[in-house]
C-alpha cells in the first residue's frame, strides 16, 4: 500500500497540470484509452487540426463548450445534447445560442472514433481532448489530460442561467461563481485567458457602447479609440444578429497573453474582463499573466485539467454515447 507521504510525493513530481493529484479524486487516469482504444487522443487531434485548416476561429469554440459543459451538471458532455419536442437543452439557451460552436468537430471525432473503437471513447472525454489541442494547435501548450468520463442523460436550458457566469458580472460574483465549481480566484482570472482567441457577438457588450448603467453613454473604463472601433463594427441601429468582433484586439488566433495586455490597455471586451482591474487581488494576476507567457500558459493548463474534473460520472455511471446529440436508446 502507498502511504500518504508517498502518494504526496508522487503528485508533487508528476507533471504541472495535475500537480494536486486530482486523478485520485475523481478516479481520471492520464491513459485511460491506452488499452482499449489506442489511438484515442490522436484521433480526436486528428479531427481539432483538420477543423483549424478550414477556420482557426473553431478553436475557441471548443475551449468554451468545454467550460460552458463543465459549469453546468459538470463536465459530462450534456451541452452536446440537442432539443427535444419535449426539452430546451443546454446548447440552446440563450448563454449559449447562437454563440457556442464547435459541435460539428466533436460529431467528426465521435463518428472517427466509432469506426475505429466502438463505444468506447465518451463525448465528454472528447471535448476535455479537443479543448487541449485547440489550445496547444494555436500556440498554447501540450499537457496531459486525465480521462475516463462517462456521459450524462439530461440536458437543462434552465440551468445554464445559475451555473455559468455572465459577461457583465463583477469580481465578487466571478469568484463565487468559479469558488461554486471548486475553482480558486487565481483560476478565475486565469480561465478568463481563454479570451485571446475566438470572437463575440456585438449583443454580448453592446450595453457597454450605448447605454452604459442606463447613461445613454459609452463605459468609462473603455478606451476611448476602442470603444469608437467597437461602435463601427457594432452598430447601435443594426438588426444583424450574426456580427461579431475579435476578443483579442492583437492576435485572436492565438494562444498568448494579448488578452491581459488588452485589459491593461482599457480593451477588455466584456464588463467581466475590465473588471479585473477593480480589485487589487486580481489585478496583480493580470499583471503577472501579461508580463509571463509561458507563465500563464501553464497555468492555464493546470487550470484546464482541475475545471475538467468538475462533478464528472466515471465507473457505471452515465453512459458512453453512441452519438454526441442524443442519449442512447
Amino acid at each position: 500500500m502507498v502511504s500518504s507521504k508517498k502518494l504526496t510525493q508522487m503528485c508533487v513530481t508528476f507533471w504541472v497540470a495535475v500537480l494536486f493529484c486530482p486523478s485520485v479524486q475523481s478516479h481520471l487516469q492520464v491513459g485511460f484509452y491506452r488499452n482499449s482504444c489506442r489511438r484515442a487522443e490522436s484521433i480526436v487531434r486528428g479531427a481539432v487540426r483538420d477543423a483549424l485548416r478550414q477556420d482557426r476561429g473553431v478553436a475557441a469554440g471548443l475551449v468554451r463548450l468545454h467550460f460552458h459543459d463543465c459549469f453546468v451538471r459538470g463536465c459530462e458532455g450534456s451541452v452536446l445534447l440537442d432539443s427535444t419536442s419535449s426539452n430546451k437543452a443546454e446548447k440552446d439557451s440563450p448563454a449559449n445560442f447562437p454563440s457556442l460552436r464547435g459541435f460539428e468537430v466533436i460529431d467528426d471525432a465521435k463518428a472517427r472514433l466509432e469506426a475505429e473503437c466502438k463505444g468506447v471513447v465518451s463525448c465528454a472525454d472528447i471535448l476535455a481532448f479537443a479543448a487541449r489541442d485547440s489550445f496547444d494547435l494555436t500556440g498554447g501548450l501540450d499537457y496531459d489530460v486525465p480521462a475516463g468520463r462517462r456521459d450524462g442523460i439530461v440536458s437543462l436550458a434552465s440551468e445554464t442561467f445559475s451555473n455559468l457566469p455572465p459577461p457583465n458580472f463583477n469580481v465578487d460574483q466571478l469568484t463565487r461563481r468559479f469558488s461554486d465549481k471548486g475553482l480558486t480566484q487565481e483560476e478565475m482570472v486565469t480561465l478568463s485567458g481563454a479570451h485571446t482567441i475566438g470572437t463575440s457577438h456585438c449583443s454580448a457588450f453592446t450595453y457597454r457602447l450605448y447605454n452604459f448603467s442606463g447613461t445613454n453613454s459609452q463605459d468609462p473604463s473603455l478606451d476611448s479609440q476602442y470603444a469608437a472601433s467597437l461602435r463601427k463594427s457594432c452598430p447601435q441601429d443594426s438588426t444583424d444578429p450574426n456580427l461579431e468582433v475579435p476578443m483579442d484586439t492583437r492576435t485572436p488566433t492565438i494562444s498568448d497573453v494579448n488578452y491581459y495586455k488588452d485589459i491593461l490597455a482599457n480593451r477588455g471586451l466584456f464588463s467581466s474582463d475590465q473588471i479585473l482591474l477593480t480589485n487589487p487581488a486580481t489585478a496583480s494576476e493580470v499583471k503577472s499573466n501579461a508580463r509571463s507567457p509561458s507563465g500563464w500558459k501553464r497555468k492555464f493548463a493546470a487550470a484546464m485539467v482541475k475545471m475538467g474534473q468538475i462533478e464528472v460520472l466515471t465507473g457505471n455511471k452515465g453512459e458512453i454515447r453512441a452519438n454526441c446529440r442524443v442519449i442512447n436508446t
